[in-house]
Parts: C-alpha cells; sequence; structure tokens
C-alpha cells in the first residue's frame, strides 16, 4: 500500500504540519509514505524520520511519481485536488474548501473556530480516523550536517563553545511582517556587546536586503534547507520574524524569540519539540488597535513593529540564552 501526503507550500506550515504527518506514519505502518512538495519545502523532510520518499513537484506539476493508493490533502486549494486526481490517487482525501468537494473521495469539515495552524493539521487526520499525538514536530538532522554547519561558522569566525544568536530578519509575504533591519542591526550589536554572542545572519536570497546592516556570520542566501537546519542546530537562540526560520527553529528544540505585526501569535505560535515547552517560545507584540490585519504591506506607519523597542527584543533573547545555559 502507497499513501501519499500533499505537504503545504510554505516552510513554517510544513514544520506545523509534522506533528500530523508523524500520525499518518504510525496509522499506515505497514505503508510505503511519500512526501509530496515543492521544492522550497522539499529538503525538510529528508530530515523527517518514517519517510520512504520524497517526490518534488516541479512547475509544471509532473503527476507521474504519485501513483498511490491513498493522498492526503494538507493545503486547502482545488488545485491540489486535481493534481492527485490527474496523478489517479484512489482514495483523495482532504478538508472541503474551495470547491473541491466532488474531487474528494473522503472530505471532512474544516474547524469551525480558528484553531492554531498545528491542531488544523491534526483535526484533518484525526476526523480521517487518525489516532493524533501532541503538537510536537520532530526533526533528525544528519550529523554529518551538523559536523559541516558547525566547520562552516568557524570558517566564518565563529570559536566553538561561545554563544550563538542566529537572526533571521527577512519574512516571506510582504514587508508588513519584518521588524525594521535597523533594529535588528541594534540588536545583534547589544548580543555581541552585552552577552558576549556571536550571531548569525540567516534567510533567503531574498532577505539579503533585510540582512544588509545586520552585523554578524552572513549566510543569508549561503545555505541550503538542511544546511540551516544544521546551523540552528548550534544556536542557543534565534531571534526572527514570524517566518519559516522561526517554526524551523523551535522544532529542532531551539529557544525562539518571535516578533509579531500583522500575523497573529494565538494560531502561528511555533511548535516545540518537547510537550509543554512554552518557555521555549517567547512571542513579541505590540498590542496596538489595527493587528493582527493580516496585510501584506502596512497601509499606516506600521506601528505594530515599529513601537516594539530593541531594549525589549534583547530582554527576551537575553532570558531564554540564559534558561537555555542553565
Amino acid at each position: 500500500m502507497d499513501v501519499v501526503i500533499l505537504a503545504p507550500n510554505w516552510l513554517g506550515d510544513a514544520v506545523m504540519a509534522l506533528p500530523a504527518i508523524r500520525d499518518v506514519r504510525r496509522h499506515f505502518q505497514g505503508a510505503s509514505l511519500v512526501i509530496a512538495a515543492r521544492p522550497s519545502v522539499a529538503t525538510l523532510f529528508r530530515a523527517v524520520p518514517g519517510i520512504d520518499r520524497i517526490a518534488v513537484l516541479d512547475a509544471k506539476n509532473d503527476v507521474t511519481r504519485l501513483s498511490a493508493d491513498v493522498g492526503i490533502l494538507l493545503p486547502n486549494s482545488f488545485s491540489s485536488a486535481w493534481l492527485l486526481t490527474r496523478a489517479r490517487v484512489k482514495e483523495r482525501w482532504g478538508y472541503r474548501a474551495d470547491f473541491r468537494g466532488p474531487l474528494l473521495t473522503k472530505a471532512v469539515r474544516r474547524p469551525k473556530g480558528k484553531v492554531h495552524f498545528g491542531e488544523y493539521y491534526s483535526n484533518l487526520v484525526r476526523q480521517l480516523g487518525v489516532e493524533t499525538g501532541p503538537l510536537t514536530p520532530h526533526l533528525a538532522v544528519p550529523p554529518a550536517v551538523i559536523a559541516s554547519a558547525a566547520a562552516l561558522l568557524e570558517e566564518r569566525g565563529w570559536t566553538p563553545g561561545r554563544p550563538l544568536v542566529g537572526i533571521a530578519p527577512g519574512a516571506a509575504f510582504g514587508h508588513a511582517k519584518r521588524w525594521p533591519s535597523n533594529r535588528f542591526a541594534e540588536l545583534s550589536a547589544m548580543l555581541s556587546r552585552e552577552l558576549g554572542a556571536a550571531c548569525v545572519v540567516i534567510g533567503r536570497a531574498e532577505d539579503r536586503a533585510a540582512a544588509r546592516d545586520v552585523p554578524g556570520i552572513d549566510l543569508v542566501g549561503r545555505t541550503d534547507l538542511l544546511m540551516l537546519m544544521g546551523v540552528l542546530s548550534h544556536c542557543r537562540a534565534l531571534v526572527a520574524n514570524d517566518s519559516g526560520a522561526l517554526h524551523l527553529s523551535a522544532a529542532l528544540g531551539v529557544p525562539v524569540a518571535g516578533i509579531y505585526g500583522p500575523t497573529d501569535e494565538r494560531y502561528s505560535r511555533p511548535l516545540t519539540s518537547i510537550d509543554g515547552a512554552d518557555d521555549r517560545v517567547a512571542a513579541i507584540v505590540e498590542p496596538v488597535f489595527c493587528r493582527p490585519c493580516f496585510l501584506a504591506d502596512c497601509p499606516i506607519d506600521h506601528r505594530c513593529m515599529k513601537r516594539i523597542s530593541t531594549d525589549r527584543v534583547y530582554d527576551s533573547v537575553r532570558q531564554l540564552c540564559q534558561e537555555a545555559r542553565a
């Protein structure tokens, strides 16, 4: 029996779906489990235990490699259901959404109210008859990758034993999700001066503008996703906007400080690898009247982000670093 899971398209969403994927793996113990994913997130699943094969979806949505007995759709889109229909997957299961009900052989209702994204995916597989466990994502980064990441950091000036703090100043989906880059620069300088920390600046090539003036070991656009996981494994903490890096770090067990503006931390708070470890996640918000607006660009003065001071973020990161060392 072959089971294919169509993964979410965004890195943060894919990480929050990991508990549900783990539960599906346990439920279909004798099956071959395939993850179908976009190139931007496919590498994540090389660090997920229990995956038998990864099918990378190209720009043409080649479906020849997706033949399966059961397909579980984590995205809500019509196109995702159409993709599995074209692939002639026998059973197509997912939420009844985006007018795709006729394409599904088993369609379930979405939750009535808003729930955390992790629970959203777990609720889906639970309604499909899969017993679900805790919302604790687990990633197993290969030791060779962790060693290579250490070598890369040392080449760039890091000394093992010196506290390393990750800084991710970018975020997809518009500028509104980004804390000002000059604040990240101030924060990096404070962490070095006050804590003696080395800072490593991470992100995609598209984040170079946001990271340009942030001092530290510059790895923006210089790592693939697997090497990024290796780098994060050496960090004592990470500070980031609401982004894929934030969720990835928490899943690796790294304490995180997430800066939230237009998005709602109640539904996208990072899931940690340890059940109930909320003290490893600091969600930093400014309670202004207009948030959460979920807009890509702020139509007024970006107050939800600009009113968050560097000192406030520094205090959160300092506390996380101290607790991680204890």
